[in-house]
């Protein structure tokens, strides 16, 4: 009995090791190509929010830190820099718009050093499907209708949904959601605005995901 029980011990010790062993390697065979397809796809979405004919770099691997509760997140968040000739025109922020129906909703924001916005993606998002999820573009068109609105100071009454008083469309049923995505947009590309020199100036390198 106890001659198996130990065989048994050592069979599950063997499998154990074997199984670690084919992770680890897996992994190491694959390491490459998952950075490559999030790479890719990172590639995608920041030219979908600054359109390739404004820069002439790469924008994932021009990458800073940008934290505050302006933004949404305690936790620093990447911010992607557009340059032409090495002069910054635009940059592709992420922000978090904390108060969703179901949670955070995590944004890639596009916007020109004047305050134009030149696109907004939403990353993440647990919204009601059918409802809330309309933020996303996969679902509905409605997150294309911030392209060219403008964010200053002065035209924060613009920046509500309509049931609001705002320029923006509500959702029939769901408010709440985007109202937290305007809201979010609004603030993150107003803080980049009033801030963009010391941003631009002195932020530290963020590691590219």
């Amino acid at each position: 009995m106890l001659r198996t029980i130990r065989k048994n011990g050592l069979v599950l010790a063997l499998f154990a090791v074997i199984s670690t062993g084919i992770v680890a390697v897996t992994n190491l065979l694959t390491k490459d190509t998952i950075q490559q397809q999030r790479t890719a796809q990172l590639q995608g979405l920041l030219n979908q929010v600054v359109p390739n004919q404004l820069h002439d770099n790469e924008l994932y691997s021009n990458c800073v830190a940008l934290s505050g509760d302006e933004v949404g997140s305690k936790e620093p968040l990447p911010m992607y820099i557009a340059t032409q000739a090495n002069k910054p025109v635009a940059v592709a922020l992420e922000a978090i718009a904390p108060d969703g129906y179901n949670g955070s909703i995590k944004l890639l924001i596009g916007v020109d050093l004047y305050g134009n916005v030149l696109g907004v993606r939403v990353l993440e998002q647990n919204e009601t499907p059918g409802l809330g999820d309309k933020i996303d573009l996969r679902v509905s068109d409605w997150i294309l209708s911030f392209t060219n609105k403008v964010i200053t100071q002065d035209n924060h009454d613009l920046w509500h949904v309509r049931k609001d008083g705002g320029q923006f469309d509500q959702f029939t049923g769901a408010t709440i959601t985007p109202r937290a995505v305007v809201k979010a947009v609004y603030n993150a590309g107003l803080y980049f605005k009033k801030n963009q020199q010391t941003i631009l100036n002195n932020s530290p390198q963020c590691e590219v995901q």
